[in-house]
């Protein structure tokens, strides 16, 4: 977060917020399965199999379309240049929209959910510096990991005074969207979902207007 400029500080925000959103949609809808969080994902799976859950198969299945919405995102980001970040958003919201208007989905998930995770997926795209992820707006131990050792940083004297904050705002994006995304959850007719996707279009159209201002390619 520190390497970028501050103007993208609060795109990063909005990003995990909707993460957060979403997340929390797809938490309640799978039992304790994220649609964002793949280490979750990753030791239910292990739990599951030695188990012999079928469990598995739902966690296997997140992963995968996880794994597919960066492969997608990835591969769009680099052919739009220096659009990729507003491109790449507007991407994400299509798998948003695509299960906004699929039925209601039972409690273990389906395409719905897998759609989701494809989405949050592609994302983790959208800010990149040498060709490697440089906010992960899905995931916040990163984040918070830095937060801690900028902390220590200031604590010591070494280093910016303030540099632990944008950590601490891109976390608090992420628990503000799960808490609106937990109260949205019961909404009718897919609402939450629908919020989502506007959400993610919005977002898409500040990524625009912080390209504009930024007046070049995004280091990559």
């Amino acid at each position: 977060m520190t390497r970028h400029p501050r103007r993208e500080w609060w795109l990063a925000i909005a990003l995990a917020a909707l993460a957060g959103y979403v997340d929390a949609i797809g938490f309640l809808r799978l039992n304790g399965l994220f649609v964002s969080f793949m280490s979750g994902n990753s030791t239910r799976l292990a739990v599951a199999l030695a188990g012999g859950s079928p469990l598995a198969l739902t966690a296997a299945s997140l992963i995968l379309a996880f794994v597919a919405g960066v492969v997608v995102g990835a591969t769009a980001g680099a052919a739009l240049g220096r659009w990729r970040r507003p491109g790449v958003i507007v991407l994400a919201a299509v798998p948003l929209a695509v299960a906004a208007a699929l039925p209601e989905f039972g409690p273990l998930g389906g395409l719905g959910t897998v759609l989701l995770a494809l989405a949050m997926g592609g994302l983790n795209t959208v800010f990149q510096r040498d060709g490697e992820v440089s906010v992960g707006v899905t995931y916040m131990t990163g984040a918070l990991v830095k937060l801690g050792q900028h902390l220590a940083g200031a604590l010591m004297g070494e280093g910016a005074r303030w540099d632990w904050l944008p950590y601490l705002l891109l976390w608090s994006g992420l628990i503000a969207g799960a808490f609106l995304g937990t109260a949205d959850y019961a909404a009718p007719d897919n609402a939450a979902l629908w919020r989502a996707t506007g959400a993610a279009l919005g977002i898409a159209l500040l990524a625009a207007a912080t390209t504009t201002a930024g007046g070049r390619v995004p280091r990559e």
